[in-house]
């Protein structure tokens, strides 16, 4: 994923745990309404059912990977 200055995403859920790493920029994740400042080449998981959502810090590229392990 890619964004501009003054985008994002909005909060939302999943019912999987999800890393996400940015590659390019810098970028606040927000996890359960605690900020992390992430820049290039850092990565956080975001734990299953936690509200999280994006706030880019300027431009920014990053890749979310969703992990469901145990998934039948």
């Amino acid at each position: 994923m890619s964004f501009d200055s003054g985008e994002g995403l909005t909060e939302k859920t999943t019912p999987f745990d999800t890393f996400a790493q940015i590659i390019e920029g810098k970028a606040e994740i927000v996890i359960d309404q605690i900020p992390h400042l992430l820049e290039s080449g850092q990565g956080i998981i975001i734990p299953a059912h936690s509200p999280n959502f994006i706030k880019p810090n300027g431009r920014f590229k990053m890749i979310l990977t969703t992990i469901k392990s145990g998934y039948e």
